[in-house]
């Protein structure tokens, strides 16, 4: 214990770090009350480093519960926004525009298959399409497009 007071801003950083990682590693992100302390303590054995703040026991420990309420005022609604899951609306893009005339026919059971971009792309759609039908991509998925009349 003599170690640890007579080393408070050395002790503080590496328990900071401690709390780190034990919140990336172990926890993975699920809490963020130990980074918020664990960045609290580097910043205040920091602090206590370059002289900024007295070198006791009681300093770090206000210091530390301000700056653990603060971190948590200002950074917990943007990491609770990173958490939240993302959204996987189809993007538009150039790539779904194309049109072009089908060679064959169309339906549940065919293996229809369009040269585009040097790929052999397997065509797809909801309803049975004729041969000479002029079809536009309305969606693509890997390896698969999916096309409908115009």
């Amino acid at each position: 214990m003599e170690l640890v007071l007579n080393n408070l801003p050395q002790s503080l950083i590496i328990i900071g770090i401690l709390a780190l990682i034990i919140e990336v590693a172990v926890l993975g992100f699920a809490t963020f009350v130990l980074l918020f302390l664990g960045l609290s303590l580097i910043f205040s054995g920091t602090m206590m480093y370059a002289g900024l703040i007295a070198n006791d026991w009681m300093t770090a420990l206000w210091v530390n519960a301000v700056f653990t309420f603060a971190l948590a005022l200002i950074l917990w609604k943007p990491l609770k926004r990173l958490q939240q899951p993302s959204n996987d609306e189809q993007l538009n893009n150039d790539f779904a525009d194309i049109d072009f005339i089908l060679e064959d026919d169309l339906h549940d059971n065919s293996q229809v298959f369009h040269s585009y971009s040097g790929i052999q792309w397997q065509l797809k759609s909801k309803q049975p399409l004729s041969k000479g039908t002029h079809v536009k991509v309305v969606k693509k998925t890997v390896g698969v497009m999916w096309v409908k009349a115009l």
